[in-house]
């Protein structure tokens, strides 16, 4: 699935959450601090639920959830080269090991649950009355945004041109939305320029979870 559409009327309020890489008890943190409530909010990930972090699984386990919605991270798409295409090396160089470390049916509940990955969209479309929200994981690879178009796979979860050209002053709004979350970059803290907002803060790495409320 490329795009998801959501509708915002559906909830009370919609948070965004940055990379999470295995880190839930950050997460249930945030939550808890904002009054989270699971039957009338809704919670976006940008993806980039597993590796590096404390709980990979748990983070997985977020997918079980109603009040939860997830595009595929350049993780998830590691994992699934791995599980489907027996190509381990790059995953487990860039944080997959926990993986392997796994008892055999605690293994075999995290196989399950990354193999779902695969089902994952690489677009969120967020409708808010007149107002259209974008959620993928790294870019949205084209110069205007359409609901179905077809774009660029690899560089939606992949691509990092767009935010060096924004850490160099440089780039433009994308058309066709009000507001586009990316992760994939980890910074020091969160950064907008025209309508691109980028929330992965690198919260695996000691910083802050970023928890952005868009309703």
């Amino acid at each position: 699935m490329l795009y998801q559409y959501l509708e915002g009327d559906n909830w009370r309020h919609i948070y965004i959450v940055g990379d999470l890489h295995g880190c839930r008890s950050l997460l249930d943190e945030q939550l808890l601090a904002v009054a989270f409530d699971t039957r009338r909010d809704l919670l976006v990930s940008v993806g980039d639920l597993i590796d590096r972090g404390p709980d990979s699984l748990a983070c997985l386990r977020l997918l079980d959830q109603p009040w939860f919605r997830c595009v595929r991270g350049n993780h998830e798409e590691m994992a699934l080269a791995a599980l489907t295409q027996g190509d381990e090396l790059l995953w487990r160089m860039n944080g997959g090991e926990w993986f392997w470390r796994l008892g055999e049916a605690t293994r075999a509940a995290a196989r399950a649950y990354l193999m779902r990955c695969q089902a994952l969209p690489l677009i969120v479309h967020i409708a808010l009355g007149e107002r259209i929200v974008v959620v993928a994981h790294a870019d949205y690879p084209a110069a205007r945004y359409a609901w179905a178009q077809p774009i660029d796979a690899w560089q939606t979860v992949w691509g990092r041109d767009r935010i060096h050209q924004l850490q160099r002053g440089q780039g433009g709004v994308i058309a066709g939305a009000d507001a586009f979350y990316f992760g994939h970059t980890p910074l020091d803290a969160p950064l907008s320029g025209w309508n691109q907002h980028y929330i992965d803060t690198g919260a695996v790495f000691g910083n802050r979870l970023t928890l952005v409320k868009v309703q």
